[in-house]
């Protein structure tokens, strides 16, 4: 029980009292959806969009987070069985934008969707209706389409969206809700809308976009939805100018510059991004396709360098390492951190060595928590304690922050405060050397450690000898300045390669006690 109060305790503390304040509200008024009679639709000039990923499979069969099924001859829009981020995903309606859907059959999705308004429940919830409201401006745009019945709909959801912003979350959350209001008040000429959005995005953009381009909330996957809704949101806005947002477009521009060039610079020499945090593959937009959608509305790259987000990135001649030495996110919205401080992920010859096992569920169960824990990542574990508390899916207790930090053009190093409840603290050095390149971890003299290795899981033939590790790739080789408790181990481990597709790897445990030097020989 003491221990359940002091999870609450540290988790609630950092709320804003803006979410505390919207959390009770929204408890009390709950406000229903009723249909309005739209303005006449703009006709928008704009750059064609991205393609969004298959979804839709024709019929009534639906593909998300790699689980199908199939309705037959009745849609469910509340469909329940395969979880809430699944009923989300029909209900965001992203699939409009995949290359192969004709209008006819987009607009026998949508017209059942809006016959069955009286029903619906998931999807009248603040974020679908958000993405909802962008996916089908973005049909209707492109399909050069006026329809009355969807756009009362359409004005219809986004004024009831009005009534639910989600300052109750803030975060990725908010700034989709003002995406939605940018897009729909460009769409309908809506002042009020177009209001709300320079309310929030303005604020939000400035505080969520730090200053070396990351995504506050630190997941490479989130960072990528978020751009693409900010090309998006410049797209319109550039391409019919003359409205109450004129003002935004600097800024955005601004920070789509600095969001594209931490893109380029997270990403691998073959283009893949790291998996720190919750990402997964599948979800977003690629680099590639970002990158490039960016080139069309001639938005330059900016030149810069791994500061803020705590991202670092060490190269020697064949191989490439980006690791973790930054705090967990925004302390009032760590719902995507993971316990993976000083965490790691390399390449070699553009091909993974080491990785982030990464996540398979948003479900709140033991294999959520396990994908978030401490010994699912490239780090260290202290006396089986999590570095940071995380729990309940996405909620957060005590969490490790860094409390020194250097670097050099070969190196840098790091200390956090994770263990301090045990009078504990934990360094790591990463320095780049003549064939390779070593990891130093030091804790509180004579206490005992755990450090992890994954491996991807297309790397099979490991050996140890003595202290070292064999494989194809190189040796890793381990010491001790203490001369004792140094032991290795090879065991398996679960590698989610998407939501809910779950393979086998290895990975390596090194028992030490008080530090331990890792030489990668690469």
């Amino acid at each position: 029980m003491l221990d359940k109060i002091g999870k609450y305790y540290h988790t609630l503390k950092y709320l804003k009292w803006t979410q505390i304040k919207y959390r009770l509200w929204y408890k009390l008024y709950r406000p229903s959806f009723q249909l309005l009679s739209a303005p006449k639709a703009k006709d928008l000039q704009f750059v064609d969009f991205p393609f969004s990923h298959k979804e839709y499979m024709d019929g009534g069969r639906f593909s998300f987070l790699n689980i199908e099924h199939d309705f037959h001859q009745e849609m469910d829009w509340n469909y329940p069985n395969h979880g809430k981020l699944w009923t989300y995903n029909l209900n965001y309606f992203a699939y409009l934008c995949q290359a192969d859907l004709s209008l006819e059959k987009g607009l026998i999705l949508i017209n059942d969707f809006i016959g069955k308004k009286d029903v619906l429940k998931d999807g009248l919830e603040p974020y679908p209706i958000s993405l909802r409201s962008m996916y089908w401006i973005k049909f209707l745009l492109q399909n050069e389409l006026r329809n009355t019945p969807i756009d009362d709909f359409l004005f219809s959801q986004l004024k009831l969206l009005s009534k639910k912003v989600e300052y109750h979350l803030l975060g990725n959350h908010l700034l989709e809700n003002g995406f939605a209001f940018l897009m729909g008040g460009m769409y309908f000429s809506d002042a009020s809308f177009l209001a709300i959005a320079k309310e929030i995005l303005i604020p939000e953009l400035k505080e969520q976009i730090l200053d070396d381009g990351a995504h506050f909330e630190l997941s490479p996957m989130y960072h990528c939805i978020i751009l693409s809704r900010l090309l998006d949101g410049i797209n319109l806005v550039r391409n019919n100018p003359g409205t109450e947002v004129d003002e935004l477009l600097p800024l955005m521009i601004s920070k789509a510059g600095i969001m594209l060039g931490w893109l380029r610079e997270m990403c691998f020499s073959n283009g893949d991004l790291p998996r720190f945090n919750d990402s997964t593959d599948g979800i977003s937009l690629g680099a590639d396709e970002l990158l490039a959608y960016a080139e069309r509305l001639k938005i330059q790259v900016a030149d810069i360098s791994l500061n803020a987000s705590g991202y670092r990135k060490l190269k020697g001649g064949n191989w490439e390492l980006i690791a973790d030495l930054g705090n967990v996110g925004p302390d009032y919205i760590p719902g995507h951190a993971h316990s993976d401080t000083f965490s790691f992920v390399l390449y070699k010859e553009g091909h993974p060595i080491l990785i982030d096992p990464g996540i398979s569920t948003y479900e709140k169960n033991q294999r959520r928590n396990t994908e978030r824990s401490t010994a699912s990542h490239n780090t260290v574990m202290v006396e089986g304690l999590e570095q940071t508390e995380v729990w309940g899916g996405f909620r957060v207790a005590r969490r490790a922050k860094i409390t020194d930090f250097s670097e050099t053009e070969t190196s840098f190093e790091a200390m956090h405060s994770g263990y301090e409840r045990i009078n504990c603290t934990h360094r790591r050095k990463y320095e780049r050397k003549a064939s390779g390149f070593m990891i130093s971890d030091f804790i509180s003299e004579g206490r005992s450690g755990i450090a992890r290795f994954h491996f991807h899981p297309s790397i099979k033939d490991l050996k140890i000898k003595d202290n070292r590790l064999e494989g194809a790739f190189g040796t890793l080789e381990f010491s001790t300045s203490e001369g004792k408790g140094l032991h290795l181990e090879l065991e398996n481990y679960d590698y989610a390669v998407a939501y809910n597709q779950i393979v086998s790897g290895i990975r390596l445990k090194a028992s030490f006690i008080t530090n331990i030097h890792t030489f990668f020989r690469l």
